[in-house]
């Protein structure tokens, strides 16, 4: 199990998200986890949802791949509305909305079929989701949870189990983690040096089959850091070494496998990122993504791992572009960029999810500003 970090969420639920896209480059691979060079452009297809919009910061956007191959993720149609989707493996589309939503995002899918994620209500309070593999939808809000703009609760992974996790925002704009639990009972929690200034606190992000939890939470300068949660409700927090100290700097969380193993990123001193590995025993392995750039908000962004230990994510070059990677399990890489990605700033191939297989999917900006679906295997 893997997902995204939850400021990226936070960045969908306000906005439009960054991202994601395909043309392989070819570094090295892992053997079982290969793409062929002469096979490359027959490894992508791309999709778009029907109703997605095609003007600038519209269209589709893929964020999880399960087990299957099946694919969910939100689009934006002409009105700038978003809306979630399910794309089975022989590509049929099916579109939902949770009922009453001004605004429905998809964060995560298990290997059942059951998708969760958060939908905004008309006064622009988040509200948690699961939708089971038949379709039917039921909402839920942890105790505690604001009701105003901005506030509320917003579901980010879900195991094969059913558990889901994910951080509720407070009246006080202050934000909280919490485990639901397959009978829906809600547990939750804060790491001890999450800061209670709005836009602070603790930020749960995804769950392994195990009940483990990633995510992070930021300390009352701002800084984010990595969290585990143990089953027994144990919390660790760590920092990849060389990690910036000032405000937006930090540890960022992309994904935990069925092993514990977590990656995600950092941002140094000089504000550049750069992808990280940690595994179950606390040992660090920090990367960066070939052609990554080295100013301050370019860099490696590692953003899922499954459970032989590969990672997906994006990287961003000198001129801002994006571009996918695969690092495999021994640290080689494979770049990659879909085919009609736009290379300005901004534009390029966001991956988003990686599957047991080394399927890998997300999303691509055109030249026009806008996303389409991808998949990409091998």
């Amino acid at each position: 199990m893997t997902n995204r970090s939850p400021l990226a969420k936070l960045r969908i639920v306000t906005g439009w998200k960054g991202p994601l896209a395909v043309c392989l480059t070819l570094c090295s691979l892992e053997p079982g986890l290969s793409w062929g060079a002469d096979s490359a452009q027959g490894a992508f297809t791309t999709f778009d949802v029907p109703d997605a919009g095609a003007a600038p910061r519209e269209g589709t956007s893929p964020t999880t791949i399960n087990p299957a191959g099946v694919i969910a993720g939100s689009y934006f149609d002409a009105s700038f509305v978003a809306h979630g989707f399910v794309r089975s493996t022989d590509g049929t589309i099916t579109t939902f909305d949770v009922p009453d939503a001004a605004v429905t995002f998809v964060a995560w899918m298990n290997p059942s079929g059951a998708i969760t994620g958060s939908y905004a209500d008309a006064n622009g309070a988040s509200h948690g989701f699961v939708r089971a593999a038949d379709g039917t939808i039921t909402t839920f809000d942890v105790p505690g949870a604001g009701a105003a703009s901005r506030q509320g609760t917003n579901g980010q992974g879900i195991n094969p189990a059913g558990a889901i996790t994910g951080f509720y925002v407070d009246g006080s704009g202050v934000s909280h983690g919490f485990l639901r639990t397959p009978d829906g009972t809600v547990i939750t929690f804060d790491a001890p040096d999450a800061g209670t200034s709005p836009s602070q606190g603790t930020f749960p992000t995804s769950i392994n089959p195990a009940g483990v939890i990633a995510g992070l939470y930021t300390d009352a300068s701002s800084v984010g850091h990595g969290l585990l949660r143990d089953v027994d409700g144990t919390l660790t927090a760590f920092d990849v070494p060389g990690v910036g100290t000032a405000s937006g700097q930090g540890t960022f969380i992309g994904g935990i496998n069925p092993a514990g193993a977590i990656t995600g990123r950092y941002r140094d001193a000089d504000g550049v990122l750069h992808g990280y590995l940690r595994e179950r025993d606390g040992t660090f392995t920090t990367f960066d993504a070939p052609g990554a750039g080295t100013a301050s908000g370019q860099g490696t962004f590692a953003q899922s791992i499954q459970p032989a230990g590969a990672i997906t994510g994006r990287y961003r070059d000198a001129n801002g572009a994006a571009h996918g990677f695969f690092r495999g399990r021994d640290g080689t890489f494979i770049t990659f960029d879909a085919p009609g990605a736009g290379t300005a700033s901004g534009q390029g191939t966001f991956a988003s999810s990686i599957n047991p297989a080394g399927a890998i999917t997300g999303n691509y900006v055109d030249a026009a500003g806008v996303s389409h679906g991808y998949l990409l295997s091998h």
